[in-house]
């Protein structure tokens, strides 16, 4: 199979045939029929996530090397190990970026984004930057795909939509009518003010970048901050003088922090009002301080969200077939894998800020 590869933290990708996928007794590999350029693929590849990224033959930002990104993907099963149902064999299928074991504690009790024996592809595991990739303890991470949903739409499911769901319907508990800032429109930002739109939010979307802005809007954002040049309390003012009437004394109900860049919490949290809730979504580079005065006096909770057990997706499917949530509108364009040289461009491009506006899909 052929597959995209580095070699060293920041280095160039290559395209190389490997062996065909094998899979584990507990598992299945799946011919990919979409995979996404995420946020987090450039943090790995960058080295910054020695905290998130645990590889058994780790490279100096916890990524095993040589290795093969990708986390975020859908496609159809052609092989499965000797303890897996074998009538997933030719079903269209996608996968929680996390893989959870199915028998920790947190899997037992529906917590598997969380799983303390977890592996991830991409991570600490070949990723879906290929033309093939396994999924461990298919049992519990394999989610049927219906025919008719949009292998985009599907693979985005993997990462930035269920991460956006989990973190504002069920960490949240996002209502309708209530206020949300989006602080950051990129893929991950943009997919949660799908998700809060669809869910019947008023959406406020804060972003550096005015083309970021405005396809947010088009996505159904309510209002915009356009942030360059202000500070995280100039950014508060500018999200309380937003239009809508959502807001509880001018402050939102729930804030996202999409992006992990310095000043994003500072700004999400002094935008919130009494009792708000805040979501941390952005991985960073470095820990931030956090305004803990400000979290006591007004009662603001601090929830992450990594993902979302599989068993969870069959709520978020309901939204994609229904028509309600479209993820498909996110995606800005399709690469092929052989590209390797476009992908890296892009790669890097995600890493200075200077990457176009909207997802990115690779195509095998």
């Amino acid at each position: 199979m052929r597959a995209l590869q580095y070699a060293e933290p920041g280095g160039p990708l290559s395209l190389v045939d490997l062996p065909d996928a094998e899979p584990p007794a507990h598992g299945a590999v799946l011919a990919v029929e979409a995979t996404g350029l995420c946020r987090s693929d450039v943090h790995a590849w960058a080295g910054h996530d020695s905290d998130v990224v645990v590889g058994a033959h780790a490279g100096p930002g916890g990524t095993p090397l040589v290795h093969v990104p990708g986390h975020e993907l859908a496609g159809r099963v052609v092989a499965v190990g000797s303890e897996v149902d074998p009538s997933w064999l030719g079903r269209r299928a996608t996968t929680p970026f996390v893989h959870a074991c199915g028998s920790c504690p947190e899997c037992r009790g529906g917590d598997g984004q969380v799983c303390r024996d977890q592996t991830q592809p991409g991570f600490t595991a070949q990723g879906s930057w290929a033309d093939q990739v396994v999924v461990r303890h298919a049992a519990v991470n394999l989610v049927e795909v219906p025919d008719d949903v949009d292998g985009g739409a599907a693979a985005l499911l993997g990462c930035r939509f269920a991460t956006a769901y989990r973190g504002l319907v069920q960490r949240a508990r996002l209502q309708p009518g209530e206020r949300v800032l989006v602080v950051g429109c990129g893929g991950v930002g943009l997919s949660a003010v799908m998700v809060a739109a669809a869910t019947g939010a008023e959406v406020v979307a804060a972003d550096v970048d005015e083309r970021a802005l405005a396809r947010a809007v088009e996505l159904g954002a309510t209002a915009t901050v356009a942030t360059a040049g202000l500070s995280p309390a100039e950014v508060a003012e500018a999200v309380a003088s937003a239009g809508g009437g959502g807001g509880r004394g001018g402050g939102a109900a729930v804030s996202v922090d999409a992006v992990g860049r310095p000043g994003a919490l500072d700004a999400c949290l002094l935008s919130l009002a009494r009792r708000g809730r805040h979501v941390q979504i952005g991985l960073v580079a470095a820990e931030p301080v956090v305004a803990v005065t400000r979290v006591i006096t007004h009662e603001l909770a601090l929830l992450g969200s990594h993902g979302m057990d599989a068993r969870s997706y069959p709520e978020l499917m309901a939204l994609v077939t229904s028509g309600k949530l479209r993820p498909q509108d996110l995606v800005a364009r399709w690469l092929p894998l052989a590209d390797a040289d476009g992908i890296e461009q892009l790669v890097r491009a995600m890493d200075d800020g200077t990457a176009p506006v909207g997802v990115t899909m690779i195509r095998p």
